[in-house]
């Protein structure tokens, strides 16, 4: 297939739209079911790149949940714990754990479900049929893949009546090393980002604490790489070999310190036995669920806890999470890493992040305020890599 024609680009008013390649060869793709757009591809693209490089860096299958050209989260395939399966919704699955592949995809889905709702999927691994029956109960957009199999393929052929995007891409693809782009009718070229992320940039530790873990490592290279393909500016907080918390696309760095920072915490409390434990109505929808809980945690526009309101969601009326509980719940929370696509300009990022569970820091240096940044680590016994490479992504 040289190109594909695209029912419109961002907006239904930007017509025609297209995906070709631009030296005339065959795009690396095949369209296995629907008929996914121009943002659709743009999430698609960016988000197989990413678990790709998951897979390469730490040898786990790889997941990621994205949405507008960000990811929500990213995870490697480890099992997950009794605990995190109820609050990721997945405890209802028999021989789960025997699919790694399908364990970073209900990591992935599970971490920031709002946001994922209507997600684009992409896989590092062939889809098998646990991964596939993940897939068909969520509201989502399409998945990209190196293969699928018979059953896999079956199953999400019957997704959104016949018409979820399905699209495979030959792993094997490498594209050219300069890549180009227009902005007003002016044509931008520079090299490919093909910067290698591995243990390897985690060796300058600038800090006093200079114990880091294995465990810590693997997370923190889930951070960077996500972060490779997020939009600028960008933090990611990671533990248990998934991403917990993306900031995105933020002027300002302590804002997506605290964005990520936010959504960690409530990924956390998700997994509280105060959480787990609502009383949910049976009727209740999946994505009913997630707005519930949010706003159960982070106390929304509607007071799901009041008179007149719970009983549209609950058996009967829970208990309100107080500030107070929640404070210490999540005091208890530590060894979680975090990452930055640029250097971290004042102390402030780090005592933000420290209230998250913060243990381990990545980010590149460089400021002019390093110094202030490094002494505030100190004080926490914080452990932090210089990597030297900035991160940007647009």
């Amino acid at each position: 297939m040289k190109e594909f024609e695209l029912k419109y680009g961002c907006n239904p008013n930007q017509k025609p739209s297209r995906i070709f390649m631009e030296n005339g060869g065959d795009l690396p793709i095949e369209i296995l079911s629907g008929k996914p757009g121009y943002i659709n591809f743009l999430d698609a693209f960016n988000s197989w790149q990413l678990v790709k490089e998951l897979k390469d860096a730490l040898g786990l299958p790889s997941a990621t949940s994205f949405k507008h050209v960000s990811p929500t989260s990213a995870a490697v395939g480890t099992v997950l714990s009794d605990k995190l399966k109820k609050a990721c919704f997945v405890d209802d699955m028999e021989g789960l754990d025997d699919s790694l592949l399908a364990c970073a995809y209900a990591r992935a889905r599970g971490t920031d479900r709002m946001c994922s709702y209507g997600d684009w999927i992409a896989l590092s691994d062939e889809c098998d049929l646990m991964t596939a029956k993940l897939i068909s109960r969520e509201v989502s957009d399409g998945v990209i893949a190196p293969g699928y199999s018979p059953e896999a393929l079956e199953l999400l052929k019957t997704k959104r009546k016949g018409n979820y995007n399905i699209v495979k891409i030959d792993p094997d693809y490498i594209p050219e090393e300069t890549e180009r782009k227009q902005v007003f009718g002016i044509t931008f070229e520079q090299g490919r980002n093909n910067f290698k992320i591995d243990r390897d940039l985690l060796k300058n530790i600038v800090t006093d604490n200079k114990d880091l873990p294995k465990s810590a490592e693997r997370d923190l290279i889930v951070a960077l790489i996500t972060l490779k393909y997020t939009q600028s500016n960008s933090v990611c907080y990671a533990v248990d070999g998934q991403a917990i918390g993306v900031g995105a696309g933020q002027q300002s760095r302590i804002h997506c310190t605290r964005l990520a920072g936010t959504k960690a915490d409530t990924w956390f409390l998700r997994q509280s036995d105060k959480v787990l434990n609502l009383p949910f109505i049976e009727t209740l929808s999946r994505p009913e669920r997630d707005n519930v809980i949010d706003g159960y945690i982070n106390k929304n526009e509607e007071d799901v806890c009041a008179d007149g309101n719970w009983q549209k969601y609950f058996t009967c009326r829970p208990e309100p999470f107080t500030d107070s509980e929640m404070k210490e719940y999540l005091s208890t929370i530590d060894g979680v890493s975090l990452g930055s696509d640029a250097f971290f300009p004042f102390d402030d990022n780090i005592e933000r992040a420290k209230r998250s569970g913060v243990k381990y820091i990545a980010e590149p240096g460089g400021s002019i305020r390093d110094g202030v940044v490094i002494d505030c680590c100190n004080k926490y016994g914080i452990v932090m890599a210089f990597t030297g490479m900035r991160l940007f992504h647009h």
